[in-house]
């Protein structure tokens, strides 16, 4: 049954998960840096999406793939892996770049939803409410249509912080030595986020 208590433990959840560090926050904070709040709208929409898509992918059993597949977490830890090391190389020397209007964008946000296929935090959240927030006797429809809007609607403010974050970060990068020391830091951050999700 969906009440008021099940609402507000699901809401501080997403919260919590959504606004704490990860892939995703790592990835807006450098994007907020380097193109803006605005530029970075379509990333900050399309998490949201692919969370919407996710949830509901995990409520119809697709999370069963991870209990008789166990290594697909494995293999998709390297992914994002992968992923985040990429972007931490390209994050060198992006700021001149920028500048010079000649490369770098923010990511699509189709982009930014097919990334949560390979997050495994995104997996996680999607793993943990199916299991323990997911309303049983309610209708199943309704249900799964319940855990994702709320998903959504916590989801998008919650990582905005990260966005507005980095954006506000744009005003102490305007000599060449301190765009240097920032590029180092935000590749230095997605690296070890990188390696945290392997060890974890």
């Amino acid at each position: 049954m969906i009440d008021l208590q099940l609402f507000s433990a699901l809401v501080t959840y997403y919260f919590i998960m959504f606004a704490t560090p990860g892939p995703n926050n790592a990835m807006l904070t450098a994007s907020g840096l380097k193109f803006g709040f605005a530029r970075t709208l379509p990333h900050l929409i399309g998490i949201p999406l692919g969370h919407i898509f996710q949830i509901g992918l995990v409520c119809y059993g697709l999370g069963n793939l991870f209990l008789i597949f166990p290594q697909l977490q494995f293999y998709m830890k390297i992914l994002c892996c992968l992923y985040l090391l990429f972007l931490g190389w390209k994050m060198i020397g992006s700021f001149s770049l920028v500048e010079k209007d000649t490369g770098g964008r923010p990511l699509k946000f189709y982009e930014a939803s097919l990334f949560q296929f390979i997050n495994p935090k995104a997996w996680t959240v999607a793993i943990t409410v199916a299991s323990g927030f997911f309303p049983a006797e309610e209708n199943f429809i309704i249900a799964t249509i319940f855990i994702t809007i709320t998903a959504a609607v916590v989801c998008f403010p919650s990582i905005c912080i990260w966005a507005v974050f980095g954006n506000s970060l744009r005003i102490f990068i305007k000599n060449t030595k301190i765009k240097k020391i920032t590029e180092y830091i935000l590749a230095a951050l997605l690296v070890l986020t990188a390696v945290l999700i392997v060890i974890k």
